[in-house]
């Protein structure tokens, strides 16, 4: 189609050669047809002799089949960019379906009547551009992969973790079984270094300090004491560490001696008078088996609730104490500790039961469990994960100590109560 199908007047929108066409500048007479065919008359602007499209022009009109220029349509828009802009910011009604389309001033129309476009004028679209821009729909992306589940993470260092555990259970078995006073030492030794961190990280978290002096001497010498005399012994070495802690402090400024000794009395009954329990084991006839199986139970206890929480744990036990455990892990600790109580007492213990080995494993989980979450809760007051790093893969000897103190005692007691002090 031309424009003289749509009524536009006579060289309104001229095609001929330039040399004969209407001279520039000159004046039209006014419009020779009504406003109402005006408003649906759609202007034929030029076309460029530029052969490119520009990026997002489309080759036919969408309804009406007209070829539509490949260049810009006004002189402004190759500057503007390809979007049109209205030059007389005015828009009509389009009597055909509601859209605005503006009126176009073409090259032919006086000079006087241009104005240019400023650079906060809204850019120009025609209805057709609008009405199709509104009916295209999105591509769809490029189907994506699942992201596969998270794994879950043990945590830890397992490596570094087995290793160091294997090599201290060989440290501990080999003196255990050839010379008792050899593992006496070792349970020693772990004692002092376990109230050096203690008594480190209280006084970095809180200022707290407990004199290590006195602790570290009365620590050593109540599981000696315990393994020589007994029960009595290590009553006695207790008394005297805590007498020796008072004493020690007053040799300091007494702003805050309350907090420190109180601090100094509490971990010398928490990590050298709960380790004597072992050593009171360990003097019976077969001391070594009930030792043995207090370390068996409590490290199976440990690693039942590790390996089935990890697996299946998803109801917290404690969350305020400790978010990592389980109801679920706490049911792994008690079924594998029964399991390998059963195992040792039929076995290892003299005169022993296996309906014993479940009690007193299920005794071990218990204590283990309530003592894991008792140094939790002491961690977490002094805002600290661990208690030390001498251990790669398991923190500080309290770290490892924390389910071996509580539970020495109730081993002690119930194969007391089973099978006799030996």
């Amino acid at each position: 189609m031309n424009d003289s199908s749509w009524g536009a007047p006579t060289g309104a929108g001229y095609w001929g050669p330039p040399d004969q066409g209407p001279s520039q500048g000159a004046s039209p007479a006014g419009p020779a047809y009504e406003q109402h065919a005006a408003e649906e008359t759609r202007p034929m602007p030029i076309v460029p002799e530029m052969p490119e499209v520009p990026a997002g022009g489309r080759d036919q009109d969408d309804d009406r089949g007209a070829a539509r220029p490949s260049g810009p349509l006004f002189r402004d828009e190759s500057q503007g960019g390809s979007r049109h802009e209205d030059p007389r910011g005015s828009q009509h009604e389009d009597p055909r379906g509601g859209q605005h389309e503006p009126q176009h001033q073409t090259q032919h129309e006086p000079q006087h009547q241009t104005h240019r476009p400023t650079q906060h004028q809204t850019p120009y679209v025609t209805p057709h551009e609008a009405q199709h821009e509104s009916r295209q729909e999105p591509m769809p992306s490029a189907a994506q992969p699942a992201p596969s589940p998270p794994k879950k993470s043990a945590g830890r260092d397992l490596g570094a973790a087995i290793g160091v555990g294997v090599g201290l259970g060989a440290v501990i078995v080999a003196s255990l079984f050839i010379v008792k006073a050899v593992f006496i030492g070792v349970v020693a030794v772990a004692v002092v270094v376990g109230l050096w961190e203690l008594t480190s990280r209280l006084e970095e978290r809180k200022g707290i300090k407990a004199p290590l002096v006195p602790l570290a001497v009365g620590g050593a010498a109540m599981v000696v004491a315990g393994y020589v005399r007994g029960t009595e012994g290590a009553w006695v070495a207790m008394a005297l560490t805590a007498l020796a802690v008072l004493v020690w402090r007053m040799t300091e400024s007494p702003e805050g001696y309350l907090r420190d000794v109180t601090a100094g009395v509490f971990a010398a009954f928490y990590v050298p008078f709960l380790a004597t329990f072992v050593a009171l084991m360990l003097t019976a006839d077969d001391g070594p088996q009930r030792v043995l199986t207090f370390l068996l139970l409590t490290v199976v206890s440990d690693t039942g609730a590790y390996a089935i929480g990890w697996r299946f744990g998803k109801h917290k036990l404690a969350p305020r104490i400790s978010p990592g455990k389980t109801r679920e892990g706490l049911v792994g600790a008690v079924t594998f500790a029964m399991a390998a109580g059963a195992l040792c007492m039929q076995f290892l213990i003299d005169d022993g039961a296996w309906w014993q080995g479940l009690l007193l494993g299920l005794a071990v989980a218990a204590s283990a469990t309530l003592g894991d979450l008792g140094e939790s809760m002491i961690k977490r007051d002094l805002g600290i994960k661990d208690m030390g790093t001498l251990l790669p893969g398991h923190g500080g000897i309290m770290d490892r100590l924390d389910s071996l103190l509580p539970t020495a005692p109730v081993v002690w007691l119930l194969l007391v109560i089973f099978v006799g002090a030996g």
